[in-house]
């Protein structure tokens, strides 16, 4: 077992912040590792695997966060839900389709 925690910073891209959408998609790619993770704002750390837990960091647009998971799957989590934060869980680009909707 992997004893030491690995850590990332992420920013928040999304127009619309860490709502309740994206804190789902992050408790869902959560769920699937057995390691202990956690996401962070200004020294206030919660489970990922709680969407309550993470909704309660108000993280809005701009916002830096730091994810922390320890155990055997560790990198892989992380990779994984720094890779959402890095998508901007999809939002930008429901967006930039609605601005420029596919002709037919």
């Amino acid at each position: 077992m992997n004893t030491s925690p690995l850590e990332r910073t992420v920013t928040v891209v999304n127009p619309q912040g860490l709502h309740a959408r994206p804190a789902d998609m992050i408790v869902r790619a959560a769920n699937k590792y057995t390691c202990n993770i956690l996401i962070g704002k200004s020294g206030e750390l919660v489970d990922c695997k709680s969407i309550l837990s993470l909704l309660t960091l108000g993280a809005t647009q701009g916002t830096e966060l730091s994810i922390s998971a320890q155990g055997d799957d560790a990198a892989a989590a992380i990779q994984e839900i720094s890779a959402l934060f890095e998508n901007g869980f999809e939002e930008m680009k429901q967006l930039q389709d609605a601005e420029h909707p596919a002709e037919p």
